[in-house]
């Protein structure tokens, strides 16, 4: 398996309409393994359409536990039991998410204990294990390094970024987070930064296209999300190799494209960037 990530799903928060781009999922391809980093609405189906076996599952990390980054999660991994998986799967996310899976279990005990009984399978859970990340060295399997660093997201205090790294290359998710400085350290030299962005220009259509919230919504975005201007600023302190800009507030507005993207990421970044799109992939080294 060559290095590349698959941004599954690129759109930031958690509601689709008619068109709109699907909520935030990635897959990494490195050092021979696949990981999933995060698992928002139809984060079964991006994988399967990068030609995945969804019973290969192995690794996953979560980054926070606001919806669009783990609504899937248990229907993913019910999902995967039900085409063949039988193989433990490692479950890293912030301190909670084992509450997430135990409700989850219990809402479809019926489903499962049937497909047991009818169908042979293995219990599905106990090839589930949810393990708990904190800042610093999260885990070492083989050649393949992953540290989190603890980020800025109000209100949650439980949200990393990640960095996945094997001998040929490196990898670091921002996940969600304010504009975070000290991000530009914890990136410094990465083969490419997925950070995630938005358009300050279109929070305000954004809002009003939602409409059942009130000024927090706004207030939210503007004090826990990075603008794209920024974003370009942390790849550039950094010095990293690439840049891919995720988590995309807003994706699905007609009204700002590519272009305007692009315009505001030029003055800031001059290296290889890449605007997500669900599907998309990026070669590493």
């Amino acid at each position: 398996m060559s290095n590349a990530v698959a941004l599954l799903g690129t759109k930031g928060g958690p509601a689709i309409r008619p068109g709109s781009t699907m909520p935030t999922s990635s897959l990494l391809t490195l050092g021979g393994r696949r990981i999933v980093v995060d698992c928002g609405l139809g984060v079964a189906r991006g994988l399967v359409d990068q030609g995945m076996q969804l019973k290969d599952l192995e690794l996953i990390f979560i980054t926070h536990l606001h919806s669009d980054h783990y609504l899937e999660l248990g229907p993913l991994l019910h999902t995967a039991w039900t085409a063949g998986l039988k193989t433990v799967v490692d479950i890293w996310g912030p301190a909670g998410l084992n509450i997430y899976w135990k409700h989850f279990i219990a809402s479809m005990q019926a489903d499962i204990d049937l497909r047991i009984a009818d169908e042979g399978r293995p219990d599905l859970r106990d090839l589930v294990r949810i393990l708990e990340i904190d800042a610093g060295d999260v885990m070492q399997d083989g050649d393949m390094t992953v540290r989190a660093m603890r980020v800025s997201h109000p209100p949650l205090v439980d949200c990393f970024a990640l960095s996945f790294e094997a001998p040929s290359c490196r990898v670091v998710f921002s996940g969600d987070t304010a504009y975070f400085p000290a991000l530009a350290g914890f990136a410094k030299g990465a083969d490419l930064l997925i950070h995630e962005a938005m358009l300050h220009a279109a929070l305000a259509p954004l809002v009003a296209r939602v409409g059942n919230g009130d000024d927090r919504l706004m207030q939210h975005l503007l004090r826990s999300h990075t603008t794209v201007e920024d974003a370009a600023r942390i790849a550039t302190a950094a010095g990293v190799k690439a840049l891919a800009l995720h988590h995309l507030l807003p994706s699905d507005d007609p009204d700002f494209t590519a272009a305007d993207w692009d315009a505001a990421v030029t003055p800031h970044w001059t290296g290889p960037f890449h605007l997500g799109t669900d599907g998309l992939r990026i070669t590493l080294p």
